[in-house]
């Protein structure tokens, strides 16, 4: 019998010494649970994505050195770990298996994903061979993450006469994503006839996040164990006469909980790995700025979270009584500073410039920037990053302010749809003890900007529904509108979104990165030209 340990665990980019650190403490932890093999999550070692790090010789030379340290104190127990490796003159996305202080033997990645928020053909070559090795008296071969996204890796490590497949993966979530894994991973056994163990990656690096949720399929695709996700963990997988056996059994989540797990995670390690003091929020009263607090006071506790309340003229009193009544639940400190003087000022400084014109955004945006000047001020002054509240459907079509309601420096909700706001805010109510978190008020009430009388964001914007079921089919699906109106939305609104949304590529160009929940965010995976020219398919 093969026992082996499965280490998801948080590896920081570039973080050499701590991730070195972290995988020796989980191999000495797997071996006293009996374990003869530690499995690591892929580029383990320096943290994924490396991204430009990986154009830097000296960042090779750096991994070399902490691999060759790693190895030294590794004693009793097999480690596979995976690293940047630069071989005769190549660089590759490498995985090494460590025996008794000794570089054993290593794998090279043959597929190199090359779409959504990856580039590795910018920086790998492609390895070519299999890697088969006998641990505890079992043939095993490795592969790396899209080796089994594709034919081809699987098989040969088959060919190569491996019993048991394990998998290095540093597998970014969206929603669902767990069921594809599990069917690519399906496929390969389907093909090879062999059982698989899936190691992955766990925690925010940027946009991206990490949920971790290893698992193990047997030769029938029965899934024989799941970790946590969202969270470290150290799970233990027997194999024996072919046949694998696990206590580890994680429940799967809800799509809520799987969003909203994501986004603490993301906001927690981003600001947590970049060194920021804690977080601040303007709050409006509406159900965005409402959601994005929830998550910071889960993500980093109630004491290291602001929110302040900027009401304008046109605030309504419910607005004022929400936050308070929110700020009472959570917690954490609250300011309330009124623009009213400020706004003033402008109007007196600007209205020379501006006689004879009528009010209109103008007026309003500046409410936006004079609330995000202040936000500011209050971030350089004590450290702390102010967090964004815009969703995915407002940044689709530009219903946000430059240097606004935009200003900050990180963006929580920037990859949730409207729709799913609604959801996740009655979803962290049910995580309540005692009263509501998010007031009633702020889920039913119709939302609006309130930068004038009346305002509601359906005076500008088709219904959400409809907003974002164009939105996903135009920039998730690729869809023209053509096929869009012909699957049943109506044209008027097909044609206004679309035109919305290609005409604020430059304000999102300019817009905070934020955490990525969906198969294509507005970030690394979304490079659309902002002068751009090419008539849409109607």
């Amino acid at each position: 019998m093969l026992r082996l340990a499965v280490a998801q665990f948080n590896a920081t980019v570039g973080d050499l010494t701590g991730n070195v650190e972290r995988i020796i403490k989980y191999a000495t932890e797997a071996k006293a649970r009996g374990a003869q093999v530690l499995l690591t999550p892929e580029l383990a070692l320096c943290g994924y994505p490396p991204e430009d790090l990986l154009l830097r010789p000296d960042f090779y030379r750096a991994c070399s050195r902490a691999l060759d340290h790693l190895a030294s104190q590794i004693e009793g127990i097999a480690v596979i770990v995976g690293h940047p490796d630069e071989y005769e003159g190549r660089c590759y996305n490498a995985a090494t298996v460590i025996e008794n202080g000794r570089k054993t033997a290593v794998y090279r990645k043959i597929r190199l994903p090359n779409y959504e928020v990856f580039d590795e053909k910018r920086y790998f070559e492609a390895g070519t061979e299999a890697c088969v090795v006998t641990l505890g008296g079992v043939r095993c071969g490795i592969n790396i993450c899209a080796d089994i996204w594709e034919e081809g890796a699987a098989e040969l490590a088959c060919q190569a006469g491996a019993e048991l497949l394990l998998v290095l993966n540093a597998s970014p979530c969206h929603l669902e994503k767990h069921q594809q894994r599990a069917q690519v991973l399906g496929e390969r056994i389907a093909a090879t006839g062999i059982p698989a163990i899936y190691c992955n990656l766990v925690g925010g690096q940027d946009e991206l996040v990490f949920d971790g949720a290893s698992f193990a399929l047997d030769a029938r695709k029965n899934c024989c164990m799941r970790l946590p996700s969202f969270q470290e963990a150290l799970g233990v997988v027997d194999f024996d006469a072919g046949f694998l056996h696990s206590d580890h059994m994680a429940d799967e989540l809800s799509v809520e909980a799987e969003a909203y797990q994501a986004l603490v995670l993301g906001v927690r390690d981003y600001i947590g790995k970049t060194g920021f003091k804690g977080a601040i929020i303007g709050l409006s009263g509406g159900i965005d700025s409402a959601l994005t607090l929830c998550v910071a006071v889960d993500a980093l506790g109630a004491e290291k979270v602001r929110a302040v309340m900027m009401p304008s003229p046109y605030t309504a009193q419910m607005s004022l009584n929400d936050s308070r009544e929110m700020i009472r639940v959570l917690g954490v400190r609250y300011d309330e500073i009124a623009i009213a003087p400020a706004m003033d000022v402008y109007g007196t400084m600007l209205d020379p410039l501006f006689v004879g014109l009528p009010a209109d955004t103008t007026e309003e945006n500046i409410q936006a920037r004079i609330r995000g000047n202040i936000l500011m001020a209050i971030s350089n002054k004590t450290g702390a990053l102010v967090l964004t509240t815009g969703n995915k459907s407002e940044m689709a079509v530009g219903y946000c302010t430059l240097y606004g309601d935009m200003a900050g420096g990180f963006a929580v909700i920037k990859d949730v749809y409207k729709t799913l706001v609604y959801r996740l805010s009655r979803y962290r109510n049910t995580l309540c003890q005692g009263d509501p978190v998010i007031p009633e008020n702020i889920i039913v009430r119709p939302p609006s900007a309130e930068l004038k009388p009346d305002q509601t964001d359906q005076d500008s914007l088709p219904p959400y529904e409809v907003l974002d079921a164009i939105v996903r089919a135009y920039m998730e699906e690729d869809r023209s509108p053509r096929e869009i109106i012909a699957a049943g939305l109506p044209e008027d609104a097909v044609r206004r979104v679309v035109r919305l949304l290609r005409i604020a590529e430059y304000k999102r160009r300019q817009a905070p990165i934020g955490i990525r929940i969906t198969p294509r965010g507005f970030g690394k995976d979304w490079r659309y030209p902002i002068t751009n020219r090419y008539p849409d398919e109607f």
